[in-house]
């Protein structure tokens, strides 16, 4: 009887101490269960000041996407550069160092990253809707050299058209073929020398920074690389003529750590694309309309803006895309070039 007690004593140990086991190696999915949410606080930088329209636009976005998860993403913003220079900001991002920004594509590793500023891609809000859209030949070329820097574009923002700041009327302001003998500020790129030259002016590359001083002094007559926005904000002292010839088209990425990206539940995921893709549908509801606006500003100061028609839009943009397009082709890889203006007329 005592053996038989014993064996009893046994046999119930062995099958709790099985099925203590077997519960303790389920999986939260073999369980029924799914995984513990993780709460996560993240950093987003970019480069315009508090409270401006980019500001509240990607607090918009945080705010969004913190109450889509539930709280659980929490997007910390950090405007005016405070993060560092965009560019460096960009290398960090692929590092994982920081979780996001929205800025211009940096073109320290890969310099075909300025493709999508390419002058006269499209020279008017219906043709640039279409040649910057999602999943175009463009905004996928781009966001496959994105990723080669471990960055995962989220979603496209449009900013504005650009045009020249002037401190003297120029002669036949809408003919490209007329020397207007005015020297302009160049950034220190080869499509903006080239394009400066193609409508008639005579370019100098000098940093931006240094710009505002030069317009002042007289070392140049004005400036070429931003648009009504940025000549409002920084240039409106100097500038007495704004000609806005929609020379390129300014579009900044919003992006994250792709590390991090990978790092994300499905669910995570679709609620940061939902959010960008809403951020970017928004950005381009509006864009056009606030590039008037900050034109009505520059009139507001006393600046001449210089309207011109569709057909002498076109006129600049054929000048420049058949004089300079075959110049700078080279710098952005040939066959991407092609490959992103063979349907551009």
């Amino acid at each position: 009887m005592k053996n038989l007690k014993q064996m009893s004593v046994i046999l119930i140990s062995i099958i709790l101490l099985i099925t203590s086991t077997t519960a303790c190696s389920k999986t939260p999915e073999s369980a029924g269960e799914s995984k513990e949410a993780k709460t996560r606080t993240w950093k987003l930088g970019h480069v315009r000041p508090q409270d401006t329209v980019v500001d509240k636009d990607v607090k918009a976005f945080a705010k969004n996407v913190k109450e889509t998860s539930n709280d659980l993403i929490n997007i910390e913003i950090y405007p005016s550069s405070q993060l560092g220079d965009f560019s460096v900001v960009q290398e960090r991002v692929g590092m994982g160092d920081i979780e996001m920004q929205l800025a211009p594509a940096g073109t320290n590793v890969d310099k075909s990253l300025g493709i999508s500023s390419v002058p006269y891609l499209a020279n008017n809000w219906d043709q640039a809707k279409e040649i910057y859209k999602r999943d175009g030949v463009l905004i996928n070329s781009i966001s496959e050299k994105f990723e080669n820097q471990g960055i995962k574009v989220i979603a496209t923002y449009p900013v504005y058209f650009g045009g020249i700041a002037l401190v003297d009327k120029p002669k036949e302001p809408a003919n490209p073929d007329v020397s207007k003998g005015m020297k302009i500020r160049v950034p220190g790129i080869k499509s903006y020398e080239a394009t400066a030259k193609a409508l008639g002016y005579m370019a100098t590359p000098i940093p931006y920074s240094e710009a505002f001083t030069a317009m002042q002094t007289g070392i140049v007559d004005g400036a070429i690389g931003s648009g009504a926005e940025g000549y409002y904000s920084s240039f409106r002292d100097v500038t007495k003529y704004y000609l806005p010839l929609n020379d390129h088209f300014e579009v900044w990425y919003l992006y994250m750590s792709l590390d991090i990206w990978n790092d994300l539940s499905d669910e995570e995921k679709k609620i940061i694309e939902d959010m960008g893709r809403k951020f970017e549908e928004e950005r381009f509801k509006v864009a056009q309309q606030d590039q008037k606006k900050f034109e009505e500003k520059l009139k507001e100061e006393g600046i001449e803006v210089i309207e011109f028609t569709d057909e002498e839009l076109n006129g600049f943009a054929k000048k420049v895309r058949d004089t300079v397009w075959p110049q700078i082709k080279d710098e952005y890889g040939a066959e991407l070039f092609d490959k992103v203006t063979k349907d551009i007329k």
